[in-house]
């Protein structure tokens, strides 16, 4: 028999996470190999998983067994001070931007600050590639204007300006402006399920 985890706040944690992804108890049994029986137990702190139960059960949440049991966060706040920023982009195509959240496991969205000169365009070399299946991206035009071309179609964008569209089609942006571009860009995984 495996050593239980012991653990109360597990119970909520699977919860709001499985409920996070819009699974049911039967999607999560199907893809943990855990019964929707035993899960239900586990949710409701009937009883504690054995580590290997808690294993599968992080798999099917797609996470390690570290992050559904929080091992690798210190308190739950993480603060990313400005020059701890991640920097992102290659200057020389007029494109740069920094990752404003921190690189924790299993985070699921990631905030980050563009800067596009005059003329300039993101999906350059040396920029990340179009996001995985199911992903939104949000983007907000802080100075400049912007266009974004989505899946061949321009959306021209000014200061304040918000778009939300589905990351996972086709897309870059664009700076027809005279003036230096800056937007804060919102990418969310897998968010959109068939």
């Amino acid at each position: 028999m495996g050593t239980a985890t012991g653990d109360k706040p597990i119970a909520r944690r699977v919860r709001l996470l499985r409920e996070g992804m819009n699974l049911s108890l039967r999607d999560l049994a199907e893809r943990s190999g855990v019964s929707a029986q035993m899960l239900s137990q586990v949710e409701r702190g009937e009883t504690s998983p054995t580590l290997a139960v808690a294993e599968r059960i992080a798999a099917g949440l797609e996470l390690t067994l570290s992050q559904l049991l929080r091992l690798d966060e210190g308190d739950g706040v993480n603060v990313v001070r400005t020059g701890e920023r991640r920097d992102g982009g290659v200057a020389a195509y007029g494109h740069r931007f920094e990752v404003l959240t921190p690189p924790l496991p299993g985070l699921r969205s990631e905030v980050s600050e563009h800067f596009l000169a005059p003329g300039a365009a993101t999906g350059q070399r040396g920029d990340p590639p179009i996001h995985e299946p199911g992903s939104r991206e949000t983007a907000v035009v802080t100075e400049g204007k912007l266009r974004l071309i989505c899946d061949g179609a321009p959306y021209d964008l000014g200061e304040g300006d918000c778009v939300t569209f589905d990351a996972d089609l086709p897309h870059h942006f664009e700076n027809p402006g005279e003036q230096d571009a800056r937007f804060y860009a919102i990418v969310s995984a897998g968010l959109r399920r068939s």
